[in-house]
């Protein structure tokens, strides 16, 4: 499956390639997915063919690059490269049976109550596979913010000082770009860590908008045509040279209690987000993550994502912003 990365230089100066085994293809007249897609949609032309036509003969080997030991530098695959504001990172929740399960054990006051968790899922299950055409039951749905939270293959995930805890999510994003007729175009999907502070979370299921307000990972590479039926792949998080917890995890409509086009028009239902020429990066639920079998990552962990077919894995460390949490003030004006 095609896919692509997008690149800054130390000088500025950005970039996208399409890669292609070990090496990645520079594309001719444009620097940014952002804008690939855009000339995409004013030609006519599929995205894969336009980034087949556009690449270069000018290569550059892409393990340098990944390595981080290139003066190219991998940023997120996709974003809003004007306005980071106009790119909403958002995402739907409880769509896999381990991930209902882990939230289940966190907020469930007693062995007999029905928790709201496992009442949605279980709403997913009867609802959310509806014949072609018709909707479906409305999935869990969360913000995690803009585009600044974005962050790309070997960046750091801040723990920020306010926070109790942070950890791996390991999961699909599709990534979207609203043409001018105000319809949802689907440029691809990408691996993603979408790292929330489950600790605060599990203290109250109310506390789940708060929790999800955290930076995240996705890449390195965009996938253009992805197969999303099944998709197998692990989870794992690093502590110096050894491996401090592994798992292996699946995705895809397979193993979820919703169908892409379900949870996409639960997304886009919203006018708010079918504005023309926004960017949207949506989180498609996890099957397990570490905190679920009580793993707490500390400073310098590593979390990687890897699903078959999606490219290389993405790796992030983990940082801990170090003090205790400062008032902020509104200041009268």
């Amino acid at each position: 499956m095609p896919s692509l990365v997008q690149l800054r230089h130390f000088d500025g100066s950005r970039a996208v390639a399409l890669a292609r085994g070990s090496d990645l293809h520079f594309l001719e007249s444009v620097s940014t997915v952002y804008d690939l897609a855009r000339q995409a949609l004013q030609s006519g032309v599929r995205l894969t063919e336009l980034a087949g036509k556009s690449a270069t003969g000018w290569a550059i080997p892409y393990d340098t690059i990944y390595a981080g030991e290139s003066e190219w530098k991998l940023l997120p695959p996709l974003d809003h490269p004007s306005e980071p504001a106009r790119c909403t990172v958002s995402g739907t929740g409880l769509t896999h049976r381990a991930s209902v399960e882990n939230r289940d054990a966190m907020h469930c006051a007693a062995a007999t109550q029905l928790t709201d968790s496992m009442r949605m899922y279980q709403w997913g299950l009867e609802g959310g596979h509806p014949p072609a055409g018709e909707i479906g039951a409305s999935p869990e749905w969360f913000y995690k913010g803009n585009g600044t939270i974005l962050r790309a293959h070997g960046e750091s995930l801040v723990v920020p000082e306010f926070a109790e805890d942070g950890g791996e999510e390991a999961e699909i994003a599709g990534l979207y770009l609203i043409d001018d007729q105000g319809v949802p175009r689907r440029l691809g999907m990408a691996q993603g860590n979408e790292f929330s502070d489950h600790v605060f979370e599990k203290k109250n299921y109310l506390y789940l908008a708060g929790s999800k307000l955290r930076q995240c990972a996705i890449g390195p590479e965009i996938i253009l045509d992805p197969d999303f039926s099944a998709v197998p792949g692990k989870a794992r998080t690093h502590r110096g040279r050894s491996v401090l917890w592994e798992k292996e995890i699946r995705t895809g409509e397979a193993n979820m209690c919703h169908t892409l086009e379900n949870m996409e028009h639960h997304h886009f239902k919203f006018p708010l987000h079918r504005r023309p020429g926004d960017v949207h990066i949506h989180f498609f639920g996890a099957g397990a993550f570490s905190f679920g079998e009580q793993v707490k990552l500390q400073h310098g962990d590593v979390m990687e994502v890897h699903y078959q077919n999606f490219g290389r894995p993405l790796r992030n460390p983990l940082e801990v912003q170090p003090g205790p949490p400062r008032l902020v003030r509104a200041i009268p004006l």
